[in-house]
C-alpha cells in the first residue's frame, strides 16, 4: 500500500520558481512510492490551517516555499496531537534554516533527499503562545529587509542588508529591557536582540557563532547594547564583521530559555515575519520536537 504525502507549496515563493519543478517534484514523490495530495497555500497562515486540518491519515508533510512557509508547517504540526516528520524544499531568496540542514538549493535535489534522506530530531522554539524554527529576534536588523532598496538587495545581495543596519545604527532607538537568562538577569537599553537556533540568520553564516548545534536543547542569545558614541559604534562594527574582536556591547549566551521584559511593546519577528507587539517575550526551546528529513550523509 502507498504511503501518504501531504504536500504543500507557496506558488509564489522564490520568484514562483515552484512553477518549473512542480511535476518533477511530484513524479519523484510518486516513483518513491507516496500518494501525493498536493495543497497550494492562498494566503498568510493558510499552511498552519492546511497541516492541522489535513494532517491526519498521512505519513509525511513535505512543503515547499521560504522560510515563512516552513515556519507556518513546523507551527502547525507543533500545535497537532500527532506530528508527523517534515520535508523540505526550499524556494525563498534565503532559506537559513535549509542551509543549516545543508538541504540542497536545487528542487529536485531536495525532493530527493525528502525521499531518500534521514530524519533528524530538530530542536524548535515557543515564543509565547507562537512555534518558531530558527530565529526570534527584535530592534535595528530585523526590519532592515523592508527599508532596504530592491535595486541595492540586487547588486550587493545580503551585504544590502548589514549595510542598512550600520547606516542607522547611530540614530537607532533603543529599548530599556529586563532579560532573564541562565539564572542572570540583565537590565538596561539595548538596540537590538537575536534567539537562534541556525547557522546563518539573513544569509549571514557564522553571525549566530561557531560550534551551533540544532539538537542540543540550548538557544544561541545575541544581545546588543546601545551605544553611546562614534568608537563604540565602530566596536560593535568590527565585533559583527568580525568574530575575533569582542565588545563589551555584545552580549552572547546558550540558554534553554530566555525572558525578555519591556516596558512598552517591542516588534518581533519569528523567522523573519512579523511576530507581533509585545511587553513580555517568554522564549523556550522545546528539545528535539519535530522530526525533519535531512541528506543521509548529513
Amino acid at each position: 500500500m502507498d504511503k501518504k504525502m501531504l504536500f504543500i507549496y507557496n506558488p509564489r515563493a522564490g520568484k514562483a520558481q515552484i512553477k518549473s519543478n512542480l511535476l518533477d517534484i511530484i513524479d519523484i514523490f510518486t516513483k518513491a512510492g507516496y500518494e501525493v495530495t498536493a495543497y497550494p497555500t492562498q494566503a498568510a497562515g493558510d499552511a498552519v490551517r492546511a497541516v492541522r486540518k489535513r494532517h491526519e491519515g498521512y505519513d509525511m508533510v513535505v512543503c515547499s516555499g521560504g522560510d515563512g512557509t516552513l515556519d507556518e508547517v513546523v507551527t502547525g504540526m507543533m500545535k497537532s496531537e500527532k506530528r508527523l516528520p517534515i520535508g523540505y524544499v526550499p524556494a525563498g531568496s534565503t532559506n537559513d534554516f535549509a542551509n543549516s540542514l545543508k538541504i540542497p538549493k536545487n528542487m529536485r535535489h531536495a525532493a530527493d533527499v525528502v525521499v531518500n534522506g534521514r530524519d533528524f530530531d530538530c530542536d524548535i522554539g515557543t515564543f509565547n503562545s507562537d512555534v518558531f524554527i530558527y530565529v526570534a529576534a527584535f530592534g535595528i536588523f530585523t526590519d532592515v529587509s523592508y527599508q532596504t532598496k530592491q535595486d541595492v538587495k540586487n547588486v550587493l545581495g545580503h551585504a544590502a542588508y548589514l549595510l542598512e543596519g550600520v547606516r542607522r545604527l547611530p540614530s537607532v532607538r533603543a529599548y530599556p529591557l529586563r532579560i532573564t537568562c541562565n539564572g542572570e538577569i540583565i537590565e538596561g537599553e539595548f538596540i537590538y536582540g537575536m534567539v537562534t537556533n541556525s547557522h546563518s540568520v539573513g544569509g549571514f553564516r557564522g553571525i549566530t557563532g561557531q560550534n551551533v548545534s540544532l539538537d542540543d536543547g540550548l538557544f544561541e542569545v545575541t544581545l546588543i547594547r546601545k551605544p553611546s558614541n562614534p568608537l563604540e559604534i565602530n566596536n560593535i562594527i568590527l565585533a559583527l564583521v568580525d568574530k575575533r574582536v569582542k565588545s563589551e556591547h555584545i552580549y552572547t549566551y546558550e540558554a534553554q530559555s530566555i525572558k525578555v521584559e519591556s516596558e512598552e511593546p517591542i516588534a518581533w519577528t519569528l523567522d523573519g515575519e512579523f511576530g507581533g507587539d509585545h511587553l513580555v517575550a517568554q522564549i523556550d526551546n522545546c528539545h528535539r520536537a519535530l522530526k525533519i528529513r535531512i541528506p543521509e550523509e548529513n
